[in-house]
């Protein structure tokens, strides 16, 4: 099996993903901790629309996501806590989509994700499963 070190794909820690049930509420409690609101950025979900806030205080940012009303139970839900990923910076989405898979790391999108509404140019994204089920993203903000 094909080792693949972390420090061969991703720079530093890109964010941490939370999923949250009133994004207004939470947007004020991080800001209280000195996070500003960096982008804002709608997605789809099954026909509906829900909103992402990127919140961030010098180098970490927090994304802050609320799902479509009809999800919303999803987080409320929640058994395992609610921090939903870890994401990477990487320099090449391609090349480490590629080194991964032939690594055969257990890989959730069939390629690279484009998100064209996030920071200015888009990102584009892939998540790996880690052995609990854990989501690793691999994220490359386009510039």
């Amino acid at each position: 099996m094909m080792e693949i070190r972390l420090s061969m794909l991703t720079r530093r820690l890109q964010h941490v993903g939370v999923p949250v049930s009133n994004i207004t509420v939470s947007e004020a409690f991080y800001s209280r901790l000195g996070f500003e609101k960096v982008m804002q950025s709608t997605f789809e979900i099954d026909g509906e629309s829900g909103i992402c806030f990127m919140m961030k205080n010098a180098d970490v940012i927090i994304e802050l996501y609320q799902m479509p009303a009809k999800h919303l139970h999803e987080i409320k839900s929640r058994t395992h806590g609610h921090i939903d990923h870890i994401a990477f910076d990487v320099d090449d989405i391609d090349k480490s989509f590629s080194l991964l898979k032939e690594a055969s790391f257990n890989i959730v999108e069939d390629n690279p994700v484009h998100l064209p509404f996030f920071w200015s140019n888009g990102c584009k994204y892939f998540n790996v499963l880690g052995p609990d089920g854990e989501k690793l993203e691999f994220n490359q903000i386009l510039l």
